[in-house]
């Protein structure tokens, strides 16, 4: 069985009150070791320096020689911490306040002596006519001195507790905004997407808190294209799968071959149709799924996806007569979304070559200047009129008198997923008319080539 290790907890509250609460306890415990330590080192030069006062105050006070020397019984009672002794320089001894308590001499100055199994700080000076001793016994010189110490961790023991809870305190108001965020997460519905209110904050929540309300954002744009496209998809394709219904129930109460080869051709209309919208909304699925991921930006050569495109949409241009190329491709590169930006490609060249007419012409290029890359696709198709350029970009906008004979009607989503994809590049889109080929002219200007 694995011994159980001490961890502190996971929680930042607990954690904090953990960490400050050890520290404090630590710091109050050295510093009440140095406390003591210096209480007794005080201690002690003070009870030295009383020592030698007591030793220079009976220099002069004592008789060269006299009757036998003093004595007290080390019962009588009274205060024994210093002990005094006192010879002559002839070795006879002239005071002594305690009867054998000390060795009969000592050297000059400090000295600790053991002497019957007592240890004493001794003090020994030495004059003209006399030899005095002062000392004490350091088991009674330790009590006092520890008393004294003692005192000073009086404050201690008592501000430590005081600074625990104060310490509680402060990481319980410190972290009370972190907690109204919870409470203000806690408390929503599952499509409340709001910004949480960052007022307050400390600056070391508020980074998080920005970045979640950025995510909030994100995920508001995110719903709302989600709810636009399921609307949109849902408006769309009513018309024509209603569309559908009635041609099949026309394509069964046919009489004969020509009413039926009518039915069946408006019926196969009808399905192209659908599936064009079907394929535009699934590309426009993508690209808003694209959008609301913000993939990061990466180096992509426009020469290279437009090369692709016009090799795809080649057997589209080949099946309606229409002169398909790659007039001019700048090798270069730009910060883009690869992805997008194939789609864009792709939806210009397709609506170029879906309403240009049979025999006509399709030109794109590829410019890289100083002032950034130019993509053009232009066509030889009817065109857009001025006044009708900017609801073009509009989704589900379709121009009255713009389908080619023969070809697919559009779904109105070409050109709206084009300016998605353009605004997203922080591109620019222009729609105007092809002076070479008389039709539409779609120019797109990105920013200046990596």
């Amino acid at each position: 069985m694995k011994p159980t290790r001490l961890r502190p907890p996971h929680s930042l509250r607990a954690r904090l009150l953990w960490f400050l609460l050890v520290a404090v306890t630590l710091t109050a415990l050295v510093q009440a070791f140095i406390a003591y330590g210096t209480a007794r080192s005080e201690a002690d030069e003070i009870f030295d320096y009383h020592m030698q006062q007591m030793a220079q105050s009976l220099r002069a006070g004592l008789p060269v020689a006299g009757p036998p020397p003093t004595t007290h019984d080390e019962e009588d009672g009274e205060d024994h911490d210093f002990v005094v002794q006192v010879w002559t320089t002839d070795g006879a001894l002239v005071f002594q306040s305690v009867r054998s308590a000390l060795p009969d001499r000592a050297l000059p100055g400090f000295s600790d002596v053991e002497y019957r199994g007592t240890t004493y700080r001794v003090f020994s000076l030495q004059s003209r006519s006399q030899v005095i001793q002062v000392a004490q016994d350091m088991a009674a010189r330790q009590a006092m001195a520890g008393t004294l110490a003692l005192r000073t961790l009086v404050p201690i023991a008592v501000m430590a507790p005081l600074l625990m809870l104060l310490v509680w305190w402060l990481v319980g108001t410190s972290l009370a905004p972190v907690a109204r965020v919870r409470n203000q997460l806690a408390l929503r519905q599952a499509d409340d997407l709001d910004e949480v209110n960052e007022e307050g904050l400390p600056d070391e929540i508020k980074p998080l808190v920005h970045e979640l309300n950025q995510l909030f954002a994100r995920l508001r744009q995110a719903f709302r294209a989600q709810q636009s496209f399921v609307a949109d998809a849902a408006h769309e394709l009513r018309s024509p799968l209603a569309a559908l219904k009635l041609q099949a129930l026309g394509l069964q109460r046919a009489t004969d071959a020509a009413t039926r080869d009518v039915a069946v051709g408006r019926l196969t209309a009808g399905i192209d149709r659908a599936t064009r919208l079907v394929e535009q909304l699934l590309v426009l699925a993508r690209h808003q799924d694209s959008t609301t991921r913000a993939a990061r930006a990466e180096p992509v050569s426009l020469a290279e996806l437009m090369r692709q495109g016009v090799a795809d949409l080649a057997p589209a241009a080949q099946t309606r007569s229409v002169d398909l190329g790659l007039a001019h491709a700048d090798e270069g590169a730009i910060d883009g979304h690869p992805e997008a930006l194939r789609i864009l490609i792709r939806n210009l060249l397709d609506n170029a070559v879906k309403y240009t007419p049979s025999g006509g012409t399709v030109d794109a290029e590829v410019r890289l200047t100083e002032g950034g890359a130019m993509l053009v696709v232009e066509d030889s198709g009817p065109g857009i009129a001025e006044g009708e350029r900017e609801r073009a970009l509009d989704r589900f906008h379709r121009i009255d008198g713009t389908d080619a004979p023969g070809s697919v009607v559009g779904s109105g989503l070409g050109l709206a997923i084009v300016k998605s994809i353009v605004d997203m590049h922080g591109a620019a889109l222009v729609l105007g008319r092809s002076e070479r080929l008389g039709g539409l002219k779609v120019t797109v200007r990105f920013v200046p080539v990596a």
